[in-house]
């Protein structure tokens, strides 16, 4: 592609032609370069594919820019660019749309004309123009990584993303979907600090070209999207991203410290509430950070599987917890994070459910983009609730980190049913029993003993069971009720309800 002239549609997305408009015409054509004329009564030489701009054209429907198509045409222009934006006369756009001839408007052609001749013929002017005036405006910007994105969007006129090994947006603009998916099947996994710049090519004929940032923490990348291929610019991009690539890089460092220090500090913050009643010191330093240590507590372990940057992606887990609603203290611990969710008087049944069902909600979320298993304790109260609830969340996350068939969600009940489950589950004896028990639903259709296993797990919520099977509500509903109807169980009665769920426990899927 080196050395091929832009086309028309190209250059028409180019910043140095944001003033240029199409007047008639429908052509795409790929520019040579251009010619400037004084008035519309020139007759062109042969022009092989340049752009014919006319400095002097004020009215553009005058008998002569119909004349001036028609010569352009048959001199091979591969374009006419007319001073003025004012619309052509019918005539003269009916004979370029006979012609296949583009023609165009501008306030200032012979801008339009200078940035064509050098997009065209001087591309490493281009290259280097960028370069000193991203540094340039590097140094004139504030220190934050904000800051430094914006700049270099400026300075490129374009989109800029500071984009995540996944493609996930870490700053900047946003990638669209699409874009998202192909930059991860392009990028290389672990890249080098030698790599050279990376190239996607879209299918709409839009670019992305990536640089990876190296340093502190994980590798991610620095990305522009080019909405159409100028060549010039395509070789600018790179060598611009590359400038700008260490100043990220050194931003995302002093981040990253930041963030490693402040998750040491509420990680020791919360070692302290877990040994016992908190000493005046750490009350005085848990109003400091914003945490209620007095009321009604709600301890939630959040486990990730893979590799995953537990203190960069904190904020993550924040914003999931604040999109529903939920005002959570979370703390970086392990391989996951600790939260918790604090009431000023004692919750009721109701609530606690609405609670959990919020908490789920969450998980989904953070399942998006984190392999999440979680873990909901029962509510206590105090500051020793706080250690309480969290460590019956760390025993629910621990058996939900196995139990695929119910969204690797569990919330421990009044009764704990978690700890029962772990411990009762087990025995030999439980199991024959237990298998006798469910016999009259095991081998119909729907498979029933999964069904009623995630209908109890999820304290038996129709519209979870349904969301966590993948099925419509209706069907949930109707399996619920045959299996009740097979086993001649009410479901609503306290005791029944958990032998089942001990029994469902025990059983394997169909």
């Amino acid at each position: 592609m080196k050395g091929l002239p832009p086309s028309l549609a190209a250059m028409l997305t180019s910043p140095g032609w944001r003033g240029v408009v199409v007047l008639g015409g429908d052509a795409d054509r790929r520019l040579t370069g251009s010619v400037v004329v004084m008035e519309v009564s020139v007759h062109p030489e042969r022009m092989d594919g340049q752009l014919l701009v006319v400095l002097l054209a004020e009215d553009h429907t005058d008998w002569r820019i119909d004349a001036l198509i028609s010569r352009a045409s048959a001199a091979g222009a591969g374009a006419v660019l007319l001073a003025g934006v004012e619309p052509l006369g019918r005539g003269a756009q009916l004979l370029a749309e006979r012609l296949h001839l583009p023609v165009l408007g501008s306030p200032d052609p012979l801008a339009a004309h200078e940035h064509l001749r050098r997009v065209t013929t001087e591309p490493e002017v281009v290259r280097s123009d960028l370069v000193l005036r991203a540094v340039s405006a590097l140094r004139r910007a504030n220190g934050d990584l904000e800051s430094v994105l914006r700049t270099t969007a400026s300075v490129l006129e374009r989109p800029v993303t500071l984009a995540g090994a996944d493609g996930g947006t870490l700053a900047g603009e946003p990638l669209e979907a699409e874009d998202r998916a192909a930059l991860v099947g392009t990028l290389p996994r672990v890249p080098v600090g030698w790599a050279a710049p990376y190239r996607v090519d879209l299918p709409g004929g839009a670019v992305l070209i990536a640089v990876a940032v190296l340093g502190v923490g994980p590798v991610c990348w620095l990305v522009a999207r080019l909405p159409a291929v100028v060549p010039a610019e395509v070789a600018a991009v790179p060598e611009v991203l590359s400038v700008v690539a260490p100043a990220v890089g050194e931003r995302l460092a002093l981040r990253r410290l930041e963030l490693e220090r402040d998750a040491r500090q509420r990680t020791s913050l919360l070692g302290e509430l877990l040994h016992g009643e908190p000493s005046e010191a750490t009350r005085r330093r848990a109003v400091e950070v914003g945490w209620q240590l007095d009321g009604w507590h709600t301890g939630i372990r959040i486990g990730a599987d893979g590799q995953v940057d537990v203190a960069g992606r904190r904020a993550d887990v924040v914003e999931a917890f604040d999109a529903e609603g939920l005002r959570a203290v979370v703390v970086e611990q392990g391989d996951g994070w600790s939260a918790w969710i604090t009431a000023v008087s004692e919750p009721t049944a109701t609530a606690v459910q609405e609670q959990a069902a919020a908490i789920r909600r969450v998980q989904r979320r953070l399942v998006q983009t984190v392999d999440a298993y979680v873990g909901v304790g029962r509510v206590q109260p105090g500051p020793s609730g706080i250690a309480t609830s969290l460590a019956e969340a760390g025993d629910a996350s621990g058996l939900a980190r196995g139990r695929a068939e119910t969204g690797r969600f569990l919330h421990v009940d009044r009764l704990g049913l978690a700890q029962l489950l772990l411990a009762w589950t087990r025995t030999d004896t439980f199991q024959p029993a237990a298998q006798a028990l469910l016999a009259p639903i095991k081998g119909q259709p729907g498979d029933l003993v999964t069904t009623l296993a995630v209908y109890l797990d999820t304290e038996s919520s129709v519209a979870e069971t349904a969301a966590v099977l993948g099925i419509h509500r209706n069907t949930a509903a109707a399996r619920i009720t045959k299996i009740q109807h097979l086993l001649g169980v009410d479901l609503t009665n306290p005791d029944e309800r958990l032998a089942l769920h001990l029994a469902s426990r025990t059983t394997p899927a169909e």
